[in-house]
């Protein structure tokens, strides 16, 4: 995957240029390949990409890079680093010498080493080119995140059977002798998801009025009666990509306020899985659920809906492109989450949120996990 011409041309620049690791999606979506070491990344007008390596990855990187490789003795910085003991300015040098006089680099580029730059010639900083590439999901992107789908509806129907086999004594839910906590949901999911390979990370399992803060990842003991929001957003350790899904249970009988919510955010998770389609935009479908809400007498802002319909999912968990308010027009291929909410302080929270692609007729569900308050 490389950066168009078409791109490098509208900047008046010669070459686009990264640093950083694969942890920076960018980087890796480029490159195809994953390190923890700092890489650079040089793509002239014309010419193919390349990263620049350690020796030691060398090896690795001809086998798995999806790029022309070199290291960093070929590029000329082993020789540069004799003279020169500051990295940011050899750094500089060595890019100089093969990227040409005129760089593009992302908005994430250190800033030191583009003024480093700047010494041989013009840097401009590139207005999201690879966030918009990374929007528009190949079929094998869309299978990896389907994979990871599947394994996230496995660790939700463990957490969610722990919830199901639990018994009230006094309001609180136990499991055996013990109450049964967030934190022991948690480390279900997060168990599930390892041993099938993905990486958790700020797995939210909260419950009554914790439940009402969107993003609370709950602790304590969970609770008869009240809404317990569950929200699991793991990567793929070996694709990187992600996925990501949010369930609301209830063990017992919630409240007529609480059933309500559930009821409205459903008709509202399905209203926006009938809206989504190539051409709308994100606005739009965001606003069909702000506009539902308001009918059903549920605010948008501080409290009701307080958050984005969705958003894009691939190698980072939220990216391009948005379904909420200024979000633009969709595309085919867009990976995107359907997930609206309604929280209401002191009483808890509603989440559904299913992930899917846009299509030119529709929404292709990837999320296949039933949809039940009541257990």
């Amino acid at each position: 995957m490389d950066i168009p011409d078409a791109v490098l041309e509208k900047n008046a620049a010669d070459s686009f240029v990264m640093l950083g690791s694969s942890d920076i999606a960018d980087v890796r979506y480029i490159t195809g390949f994953t390190t923890t070491d700092q890489i650079v990344y040089i793509r002239k007008r014309g010419e193919r990409g390349v990263i620049i390596v350690s020796q030691m990855e060398l090896s690795r990187a001809l086998a798995e890079a999806e790029c022309a490789v070199m290291t960093r003795a070929e590029a000329g910085l082993l020789d540069i680093l004799k003279t020169e003991k500051d990295r940011w300015k050899a750094l500089a040098a060595m890019i100089a010498g093969l990227s040409g006089s005129a760089v593009l680099v992302p908005a994430w580029f250190p800033v030191i080493l583009a003024r480093e730059l700047e010494r041989y010639g013009s840097v401009v900083v590139d207005r999201g080119t690879i966030e918009e590439m990374r929007a528009k999901k190949t079929q094998r992107e869309i299978e990896y995140i389907k994979n990871v789908q599947a394994v996230t509806e496995s660790a939700m129907d463990r957490a969610i059977t722990l919830i199901r086999n639990s018994k009230a004594r006094d309001g609180v839910l136990y499991l055996e002798n013990s109450p049964l906590t967030s934190e022991n949901v948690r480390t279900a999911i997060h168990a599930a998801l390892l041993e099938s390979g993905c990486i958790p990370s700020d797995t939210i399992v909260s419950c009554g009025s914790e439940s009402g803060m969107p993003h609370a990842r709950g602790s304590g003991p969970l609770r008869e009666d009240e809404p317990i929001v569950i929200d699991i957003f793991p990567r793929d350790e070996q694709t990187g990509y992600y996925s990501d899904m949010s369930r609301t249970v209830c063990k017992g009988e919630p409240s007529r306020e609480i059933r309500e919510m559930y009821a409205a955010v459903l008709e509202a998770q399905t209203l926006a899985s009938h809206t989504i389609r190539a051409g709308v935009t994100g606005a739009d479908v965001h606003q069909a659920v702000v506009d539902l809400f308001s009918e059903k007498g549920y605010p948008t802002g501080k409290t009701g809906f307080v958050h984005n319909l969705g958003h894009g999912v691939g190698l980072d968990v939220h990216e391009l492109p948005s379904v909420g308010p200024g979000g633009g027009e969709l595309s085919v291929g867009n990976v995107i989450t359907n997930e609206p909410g309604l929280y209401i302080p002191d009483l808890g929270g509603i989440r559904l949120e299913d992930i899917g692609a846009v299509t030119g007729t529709g929404f292709d569900c990837f999320t296949h996990f039933p949809k039940e308050l009541i257990l």
